[in-house]
């Protein structure tokens, strides 16, 4: 139901904003350790709550859990991440790199052939032959690969250049955070004028844009022009992107499938983040080394600060570059579909 998808963007861009402000206040009062800690009681409710109130519902063919593909994603996702973090200190063409690299590789091509010859598999790989699957959640891995490093980089330069604390860091991304909430709620609303497929390649070149400006950052960083305004174009063009890519992978699947589609493009987005934010992290951290710096921390003296805004500069002009590839992906890839596509569970 589009009404309820909505409502389920609307609560998340609410929880991210308010995970801001509830981690901000975490690690000034207590310790960063309870950014983490914090989710045992939390899960504990949900879980409690879910048994409580959601009402049971139940497939026709009730399919079993595809636990080995869900361990060798998991693992060739991790190793390979790990293995792309390596490159920073060793060096691409060391042992310690490309081990986990080959390892990781390794593990998703297992994963592949499992899902090939299992009969329930977690990723049907059938689903791909559907351009509007494929090509959409081509472009979500590419989108999240950007959009997701985002938060990461914000909250260092905010911290670690400009000197905010935590809790002022959280405070800081409550636009961008809001911005998602609306980018999101606007989406459904162009997307019958625009077309599905214009509003996801807008949302991106906007997201672009606000890419490029945040690339300009200085070490006095004004709030506004260098972290508010590039932030709400960022997360605005998320929000628009994220809605019409997933009405155009659901909308190549059959009615059956609609819902495993839908986790598939979010799982999409989550492995592109994963992989995307090590490559980042690993792009910022040589950048600033080689400025002279120590990736991660402030240091003393004004010399390392720059060195850490020139990192995490590079990373948000190659995110600007991998989002205008994604731009060029969706308008060679995506089909054209009409103009009324259902918004439908998009998570």
């Amino acid at each position: 139901d589009g009404h309820a998808a909505l409502a389920g963007r609307a609560v998340g861009a609410g929880g991210g904003a308010a995970g801001g402000l509830v981690g901000g206040v975490l690690v000034d009062t207590l310790s960063w350790r309870w950014v983490l800690l914090i989710n045992v009681p939390v899960g504990a409710v949900v879980l409690l709550s879910s048994l409580r109130w959601l009402p049971e519902s139940r497939a026709g063919d009730r399919r079993r859990l595809d636990l080995p593909g869900a361990v060798l994603i998991t693992a060739g996702l991790g190793v390979l991440a790990y293995g792309i973090s390596q490159t920073e200190a060793k060096g691409w063409t060391a042992t310690a790199t490309l081990l986990p690299l080959a390892a990781g590789l390794a593990l998703i091509v297992l994963f592949l052939v499992v899902e090939a010859r299992t009969a329930a598999p977690l990723m049907p790989l059938g689903l791909f032959r559907a351009r509007a699957v494929s090509s959409a959640n081509a472009a979500m891995f590419v989108n999240g690969s950007a959009m997701f490093s985002m938060w990461f980089f914000m909250t260092l330069y905010a911290q670690n250049v400009l000197g905010y604390t935590p809790l002022e860091a959280g405070l800081a991304l409550v636009p961008s955070s809001l911005a998602v909430l609306i980018g999101s709620k606007s989406a459904p609303r162009f997307m019958p004028v625009l077309g599905v497929r214009n509003v996801a390649v807008l949302g991106t070149v906007i997201a672009a844009l606000g890419f490029g400006w945040q690339s300009l950052m200085t070490v006095r960083g004004d709030y506004l022009t260098e972290i508010m305004f590039p932030g709400i174009l960022m997360m605005l063009g998320a929000g628009l992107t994220a809605t019409p890519l997933a009405a155009l992978a659901t909308s190549g699947a059959a009615p059956g499938e609609a819902g495993l589609v839908s986790g598939l493009i979010n799982t999409s987005r989550t492995m592109g983040g994963s992989l995307g934010l090590a490559v980042m992290s690993t792009i910022a951290a040589a950048r600033t080394a080689s400025a002279g710096g120590t990736a991660g921390t402030v240091g003393s003296g004004r010399g390392t600060a720059e060195a850490l805004t020139e990192g995490y500069a590079l990373a948000f002009r190659t995110g600007a570059g991998v989002l205008l590839g994604a731009v060029v992906l969706m308008v060679v890839w995506l089909p054209w579909p009409p103009r009324r596509v259902s918004t439908g569970s998009t998570g």
